[in-house]
């Protein structure tokens, strides 16, 4: 052997991994340039500040994909220098590469929907879809910059790559002097490998995650831009996040905190019908009567009839999800059961007995049905449907028409509204209905014969939402002419939010991200006006509930919207990157999984001002009862205890 330990093998094997991080480093800047509106940096060097500390994670992803490529560029097989050899070493270094180097390209879009880099939970939503390739094949169409600036950023690396080669060198020492010296070789780059996977060498701490990037920033948004998504999602892989975790709360605590058992006797029972509309990606932002004391200048709304209805109704002005994804909208809001890192539905524990509008409704002699214009079983809300026990699914199958589907997502709105109405419109009262609109999402486009009608807005999404408002404008106008329509509760929120426009004023404050509008109808009645009080998704389940004078103890997490005396303190909680955010009285406390990281005041949305050196009984108290949440529910889930009897 000419070189001593292979040195020149070594030159050229750190080379191109030093490539990787380089262009590790290059989507690190393009997935700022595409999201700094969002993940807000002030200056060059904090950039390359949050860059630095990025290394880390860039390490621990580069590693796991390069692996063996790395192993198999070192190992002594006596042929590693032969041409043959180098081209199979080329094809694996590129093929696992630039397949886990494409998920960065896909933040660059769905980190504005989803608020969080790419994990395993993406697959809760493609695994129930039936056109993968569809999905992509539009995606790449519809973001072809994105795409066109992959397939040059892959072409450069290759070239890069090639520039540097290793030479066909000939034996000329012993085989086994040579298995030596290359031993020794793979010990100390392993031992490297395994400290980078980890994140340092100390045996006492644990391998980093997703929750260590937030160590490493002034604003916690910044910590997706201290993540890659390679990591991200290989650091979710085969990670259990349902598991109980015992902070030694009392129950007496979560008692007074939530009073998970619910048991509501203000109103004389009753059995209005009751219709529930969960309005795709229409986030509180869009929503002319939901924004009228959020002073942002030059404000346009683009739901004019939602607008006209919220006058007759009763709104939530300070409503959340509590979730960033359909199928977590969907447990929320009609089970009272909000997910967190992973989606509950898509958990080992979603398959069991549990209490939900559903259940409660057809135990007072209720007909349940689910409507959703998608193909069936998409988003996986057939599947969660059939487990809380709905009487009947209408899915485009059952619509029967394909002329109205969209291209991409299924029916329009407008017209499956109008199915929904003729078809409840035959049921026998009282019945509960629950529609999922598919219209305002990407990519962003609506009828033909409304292209021109509808105002194009200021973003892709605005029109959307003007046809989607348009479709409950025409449901209303049939719907009343019902006879069912007098004696029916109508709940319309949102499963999550979409595209920002409304950045600087408002709706790029951290917390603003999940606002969402809950509105309740309820024709000829007195129950209107706006509270302003902490509201969420959890909530609606025990709303209905309490208007209804439901009258057997219940299970739910959330409240009644109703503020009934002696109720528990309106709260609200969620969960991004790895983070608790949970909302009470004065404060924010923002919980990574272990401890209180930060406690900001309640209109602090932004959370620009961490008051954690200052604590106080209140900022303690609020760190206990989020600990206390949190064990109850993983508790009372994987015990599988979501009913109370």
């Amino acid at each position: 052997m000419k070189s001593f330990f292979r040195l020149e093998e070594y030159k050229v094997l750190f080379y191109r991994i030093l490539l990787v991080y380089f262009f590790y480093f290059i989507a690190r800047v393009l997935f700022y340039i595409y999201n700094s509106d969002i993940v807000e940096v002030n200056s060059l060097t904090e950039f390359l500040s949050l860059a630095y500390h990025g290394l880390a994670f860039d390490t621990t992803a580069i590693l796991y994909i390069n692996g063996l490529f790395i192993l198999l560029s070192i190992l002594p097989l006596f042929i590693n220098t032969k041409p043959k050899y180098q081209t199979f070493l080329f094809y694996l270094y590129f093929i696992t590469n630039l397949l886990f180097f494409s998920f960065n390209f896909v933040d660059f879009i769905y980190y504005k929907y989803n608020f969080s880099r790419l994990t395993l939970a993406a697959w809760d939503v493609l695994k129930h879809e039936e056109s993968k390739g569809g999905m992509l094949l539009r995606f790449m169409l519809t973001y072809w910059h994105v795409f066109l600036i992959y397939i040059a950023t892959a072409a450069l690396w290759i070239f890069l790559y090639q520039k540097v080669k290793v030479k066909h060198n000939l034996i000329e020492e012993a085989k086994l002097k040579f298995i030596a010296k290359s031993l020794f070789g793979v010990l100390v780059l392993a031992t490297l490998c395994i400290g980078g996977i980890r994140g340092d060498f100390k045996k006492s701490t644990r391998p980093i995650n997703l929750v260590d990037a937030n160590r490493h920033v002034k604003k916690t948004q910044q910590a997706d831009l201290v993540l890659n998504s390679p990591f991200t999602f290989l650091r979710t892989l085969g990670v259990k996040s349902f598991k109980k975790t015992d902070f030694n709360i009392p129950d007496s605590v979560i008692q007074q905190n939530f009073k998970p058992i619910k048991f509501y006797n203000s109103n004389s029972p009753s059995t209005p019908n009751v219709v529930l509309i969960i309005t795709e990606s229409m986030g509180r932002e869009y929503l002319g009567a939901f924004n009228k004391n959020s002073k942002i200048k030059n404000y346009k709304s683009y739901t004019p009839f939602l607008d006209s209805l919220a006058n007759h109704s009763m709104i939530y002005t300070n409503a959340y999800a509590n979730g960033y994804k359909s199928i977590h909208g969907m447990s929320a809001i009609i089970s009272g059961i909000p997910s967190f890192k992973d989606a509950f539905t898509s958990s080992p524990y979603a398959k069991q007995k549990i209490e939900s509008l559903v259940s409660c409704l057809k135990s007072k002699g209720y007909e349940t049905s689910f409507f959703h214009g998608a193909p069936n079983g998409s988003m996986g809300f057939l599947g969660y449907g059939n487990i809380l026990g709905f009487d009947n699914y209408y899915g485009m199958t059952e619509y029967g028409n394909d002329k109205d589907f969209d291209g991409s997502w299924g029916i329009w709105d407008e017209p499956f509204m109008q199915f929904m109405n003729a078809t409840i419109s035959k049921k026998k009262a009282p019945f509960f209905s629950t529609i999922f609109t598919v219209s305002s999402h990407e990519p962003y486009v609506v009828p033909e014969k409304y292209k021109n009608k509808l105002p194009k807005g200021d973003i892709p999404m605005h029109q959307p939402v003007a046809y989607t408002d348009l479709a409950f404008k025409k449901f209303f106008q049939s719907a009343k002419k019902e006879p069912w329509f007098k004696n029916t509760i109508f709940i319309i929120t949102a499963d999550h939010c979409n595209q920002v426009h409304y950045m600087e004023e408002y709706y790029d404050k951290m917390v603003n991200r999940l606002a969402v509008p809950i509105l309740i109808y309820k024709p000829n009645s007195t129950f209107k006006g706006e509270s302003n009080q902490l509201a969420q998704h959890i909530d609606i389940f025990p709303t209905v509930m309490d208007m209804i004078g439901y009258d057997q103890p219940f299970r739910s997490w959330g409240r009644s919207l109703l503020n009934r005396p002696n109720d528990v303190e309106p709260f609200v909680i969620n969960h991004n990157t790895g983070l608790y955010y949970f909302q009470k009285g004065k404060y924010l406390c923002v919980f990574d999984g272990k401890n209180a990281i930060g406690f900001y005041d309640i209109n602090d949305k932004k959370l620009t001002k961490n008051l954690i050196a200052k604590r106080t009984a209140e900022m303690n108290a609020l760190e206990i009862a989020c600990k206390g949440f949190i064990q109850d529910y993983f508790d009372k889930i994987i015990d599988k205890k979501l009913t109370f009897k």
